[in-house]
Formats: C-alpha cells, structure tokens, sequence
C-alpha cells in the first residue's frame, strides 16, 4: 500500500495515544477518518471535536458502509491491545481486509522522510518531544508522532514542511522493528514487557535489531553502559560517555547543567522542565540534532522553551503551600528516577505518593523492585493494579507489594478514598504516578488541594 492512496482510514483502539496521533495525521492529509475505542475520553472528545467519528460499541453494524468491503484506498490500523475476540476486529479479518499495526503505518509514513526514531523501555517519550521542539523552535522544523501530549503543542502529532521526522520507537511487541531510521535514539534497554518477550534477553536482542537497522551513513545514539557494540553514548554525569551532562544545579527550582562532548560544550543550559533525568534526556537530544547542525545557541533557547509533556513530571499545583506532581511512571527505574528528582528539589518537604501499579505480569515480574523503590518515599497509598489487556494472576496485586515494603506509613485505598484522603490530610508534596486509569484523578485531586 502507498501512502498517496489511501483515502479512508478506521482505527480500532483509536483512543490510544499512539493511534489518535495517527487519527490526527490522516485526517490532516484530507481521508474520511474514524473509528473504535471501548470508552470516552478527553482524547476521544477532542478526536470528535476535530471531525474524527469514534464509536464505543464493538459491533460491527456500527462500522460505515464506505468501510464495509475491501478497497485498495482503504486502511484499517489496529493495537495489539484490542482483545482478539473483538467484533469489529473480526469483521475486517472475516471479510478480507488486511488489518495494520501502527509501527507498520509510522513504517509506512516514515520510509520516504529523514527519519530520528527514538526508542527506549523508559525515556522515550519526553526524548522524542524534546527533539521536536529542538528542531521546531530553532527553525529547522519536522513532523512528529509522540506518545504523549506536548504541553508546548498541546497535541501528540505535528506536521512540517520539510521532510524530517521524529517518531517514538515502541519496543512492546517488537514494533519498532518495522522503523529504518536515519538516527536512533536508545534510552534505556531495562527488563520489562517479559510478557511478550519472556526474557531480558530477548528483549536486548531486539533492540540491538533495531539498532542494526539504521540507514547506511545513519547515527546511533545511545545510553553509556548499554550493551551495543557502536554508536555515540551519552550519559547524567559520566565522563567516560561521548557527552554527558556536568555541573548540574537547581536554582530558583529550575534545573542547569552544562553539555560536554568531544566537539561541543555549551554552558549554563536552563531547562525548562525538572527533573535529573530530564537533564539525561536533554544531552541525549542534544546529541542527536548536533548531528542535524542545529546551533548551540538555538538548542540552548529551545531547552529553556520546552515544558514537557502531559503526566511526564507535571506540575498540576505549585503554590508555596502546596506542590503537586503527576507522572506516567509504571516501571521500578523510572518511579526511582522520579522520586530522586523530587527529593533532590524538596528535600525538606514530606513526600505523599499515591501509585497504581499497571498490569498483573509486570507487577509479579519486578515486584521485588517496586517495593524498594516505592520504600524511598514518606507516605504510601497504594491503588489496586489497573489490569489493562490482562486477566488477573492469583496472588498477584497491590496487598503482595505491601507486605514487601519496609516503610510504615503505607495503605491500600481505592481512587475514591484515595481522593477523600487527600482532601483531609492535604499533603504539602504530593507525587500521582502509575500508567493506568489514575490519571482520572488528577482533576479532582488538584481541586482539593486547591480549595484550602
């Protein structure tokens, strides 16, 4: 299939981040657009504010005529995260169509473009947004597919005039294999998705796939310490790294640092956003469009420019009383890299967290690590497992990380008595973090802390 003939496009799963962002770009390309996701959501409404129909009942008398029979300008995209006994799924496999993953499309979009894929089990998303807005804000503009909600855009997709792309790199199921970039990003290659893959191993060995399929001339970049054999590494605060980041501060609350590398040094860089793993992202974007010849000067004016995206590290109150923080965090290293960056801001405040596991498989394969990592905060309330695609694993949920914890100010509540909780004891450092349906509390948590 050519992109220049596709004139219809329906979405199953159209509500995700990544394939709303899809919605998103097709529409803007002028095709009849729509689709199925199981419930409503900002991003569904904002999706059918745009002129994108999205239906919440999996029938397949819901499906329109004009996507009712096979045609060469037709797409159909899915996500894996559809249940395969889907109905409407099953009408399109049924009736001849030839259904396509959206790394295959990003494949697709992305073949005939300059291409920085990024990639990474945690990272990725705030380093694709990050080099986006570097090319954006210094003039040298790009599109982007990001999976999540620029603050600086508002929006997950961004459209150029030039032909340079970005797209996030998604290991889960081997997606990213489908990209052939120009320059790769790999933030980090931690256990994780053993669900699909079984093993760290098998999920390293992908990722060295996709390292391998770099265009000839292309660039790897990648975190010291990763076990690939070339490439460019870069580091927080490591000399031993091709770049790294050194005299890191925090001033006025605004994190500074200063980028090293060989070639290039640039002083005194104001980030816009928080967070000492946010400083790893910036050198990692750093390197990236340095080989795109973007000026040190602008890289400099875009850091300090970028606000992030939506639930990575967000500032939803920050008062002199108050500070509320929510973040995307499912991962025992990336909630160790959160909590450090809080700690390192408010060292002096008490630390409330209140975090939803996500998914039965990845809270039985790293529990051990989450109960350490969930150890390093003041106070616990812990939500019950949001189970995603899964089914329950006996034995596995919220009370078993409990019981692996040293801390003891620790309960497991749920979002209703969560929210109730807060509003009582109002917590002066308050940390949301989880992947699943906790981010459904983040409007009601912010007005009670905000009615004093």
């Amino acid at each position: 299939m050519e992109l220049h003939d596709i004139k219809r496009v329906y979405l199953i799963g159209i509500g995700g981040i990544g394939m709303s962002g899809l919605a998103r770009y097709f529409h803007h390309l002028g095709c009849i657009v729509c689709g199925y996701d199981k419930t409503s959501t900002d991003l569904t409404n904002q999706l059918h504010n745009e002129g994108i129909q999205v239906v919440f009942e999996d029938h397949a008398d819901y499906i329109p005529m004009s996507f009712q029979k096979p045609c060469s300008d037709t797409l159909i995209i899915y996500t894996p995260a559809v249940p395969k006994d889907s109905h409407i799924v099953n009408y399109f496999k049924n009736h001849g169509f030839e259904l396509f993953k959206r790394s295959q499309v990003l494949g697709l979009i992305s073949k005939s473009s300059f291409t920085i894929a990024v990639a990474g089990t945690h990272g990725k998303t705030t380093t694709s947004t990050m080099v986006a807005h570097l090319l954006k804000a210094s003039g040298n503009d790009c599109s982007a597919f990001l999976g999540g909600i620029s603050s600086n855009y508002q929006t997950n997709v961004l459209y150029g005039k030039n032909n340079v792309m970005v797209v996030e790199a998604d290991e889960y199921d081997r997606s990213f294999l489908t990209l052939f970039p120009d320059v790769a990003i790999i933030t980090s290659m931690d256990a994780d998705h053993l669900d699909i893959y079984g093993d760290h191993a098998h999920l390293t060995e992908s990722f060295k796939l996709f390292a391998s399929q770099i265009k000839p001339g292309g660039t790897l970049v990648h975190k010291n310490g990763l076990p690939l054999d070339s490439g460019y590494t870069y580091a927080f605060e490591d000399e031993t790294a091709d770049a790294h980041a050194s005299n890191v501060r925090i001033i006025d609350g605004d994190f500074y640092f200063d980028y090293n590398s060989a070639a290039v040094n640039i002083t005194d860089i104001k980030m816009g956003i928080a967070g000492t793993h946010n400083v790893e992202n910036a050198v990692a974007a750093i390197e990236a469009v340095l080989k795109l010849d973007i000026s040190p000067e602008n890289i400099k004016a875009a850091l300090a420019s970028f606000r992030g995206v939506k639930r990575r590290f967000e500032y939803i109150v920050k008062t002199p009383e108050r500070i509320y923080i929510d973040d995307y965090a499912h991962h025992p290293e990336e909630l160790r890299a959160c909590i450090s960056s809080i700690k390192r801001l408010y060292p002096a405040k008490k630390l409330t967290a209140m975090f939803q596991p996500h998914l039965f498989t990845r809270t039985r394969d790293f529990a051990d690590g989450f109960a350490e990592v969930l150890d390093m905060v003041d106070e616990l309330i812990l939500l019950e497992i949001y189970p995603a695609r899964e089914l329950p694993i006996e034995g596995v949920n919220s009370q078993m990380l409990l019981n692996r914890m040293q801390l003891q100010n620790k309960r497991i509540l749920s979002k209703e008595a969560a929210v109730a909780a807060v509003a009582a004891e109002k917590p002066e450092l308050l940390l949301t973090v989880g992947a699943g349906d906790i981010d459904t509390l983040v409007q009601p948590l912010k007005q009670v802390l905000s009615n004093e």
